[in-house]
């Protein structure tokens, strides 16, 4: 017997526990003006060099090289093909070409430019206007989507907010992990970690609505059943698939990525890693329970439990 939702308050607070420093972290660098934004949302010029020489200058050498010019706010990456990615305010091409000529002179080598690209505040607004919107406008239909699907069992819609709710969690500990990523490490909040969370807001919502489908059959077959011991049995018959096809492939694939993928593709990684993990998490671990307490009117009570017991 795998008694999930009878432990379903320390999971909330777990996720309270991991959600809330991180969002407090985010709010403090956002208020003080420190919030990682990269030049996709704040405008800039990223410049893409490499080296000629055999001895690889160090990414310390060429920040102070970019300081020494008047430029105080380059991050400066390595990629895994060898050339150094520089990122900083906006630079004209006639700075490029002094930075250029500055690297060449203090390296003694031959430097290629390989990009040059200029990337103004406006795009970046924008492109995350409309993130949002297709996020908000996607968990409309999936609250509609749901209320239809499940309209056969009592309380369809529910199914659906609790969804959202659920994907809602998994999109705060995203930012909570990259507000201390961007604390500690220096990770940016750039185009591609705005890749990262549309893709794990699709595969949170995929894998809830698998484990409130399972509930919808079993309410067909398990009529006499509590609903929260009906819940819970669902919860145990879709965990195999929720760790097979989650955490033992795609989660596998990400760690090697996040391990071997070079510099450039390490924060992507990472940022996956944790919101799938998240999202397989939240689906048995927080959409069900949420759910169970609903269903249950347990604000009622202070969010006490009921005196039945789950079991599976």
């Amino acid at each position: 017997m795998i008694n999930i939702l009878g432990k379903r308050y320390y999971f909330f607070g777990l996720s309270l526990l991991l959600i809330i420093p991180g969002l407090i972290l985010l709010i403090y660098m956002a208020s003080s003006g420190t919030l990682p934004l990269a030049i996709d949302f704040t405008g800039g010029t990223l410049l893409e060099v490499r080296f000629e020489a055999t001895n690889q200058p160090q990414l310390a050498d060429i920040i102070q090289l970019y300081n020494e010019m008047g430029v105080t706010d380059v991050k400066v990456q390595t990629t895994s093909s060898g050339s150094y990615v520089a990122r900083s305010s906006e630079l004209s091409d006639e700075v490029r070409g002094a930075v250029v000529g500055a690297l060449e002179k203090r390296f003694e080598t031959k430097v290629d430019v390989l990009r040059f690209e200029s990337v103004g505040p406006i795009i970046g607004r924008e492109v995350t206007s409309r993130a949002a919107q297709a996020v908000a406008v996607a968990a409309l239909i999936v609250v509609i989507y749901m209320t239809f699907a499940f309209r056969g069992i009592p309380h369809a819609i529910r199914y659906g907010i609790c969804a959202i709710i659920a994907m809602i969690h998994d999109i705060a500990l995203v930012f909570s992990v990259t507000a201390f990523g961007g604390r500690f490490f220096g990770w940016q909040i750039d185009s591609l970690f705005l890749t990262a969370l549309l893709t794990v807001i699709g595969f949170s919502v995929q894998d809830k609505i698998v484990v409130f489908d399972r509930v919808r059959e079993n309410t067909t077959i398990y009529k006499r059943l509590p609903f929260e011991t009906l819940v819970n049995h669902s919860i145990v018959q879709t965990l195999q698939r929720s760790i097979n096809t989650q955490l033992m492939t795609v989660e596998f694939m990400l760690l090697a990525m996040a391990l071997f993928g070079g510099v450039t593709l390490r924060e992507f990684a990472v940022i996956l890693l944790v919101g799938l993990f998240s999202g397989t998490y939240s689906s048995i671990f927080i959409a069900a329970p949420v759910l169970v307490a609903w269903e249950s009117r347990e604000w009622k009570n202070w969010f006490g439990r009921n005196k039945g017991e789950a079991t599976a």
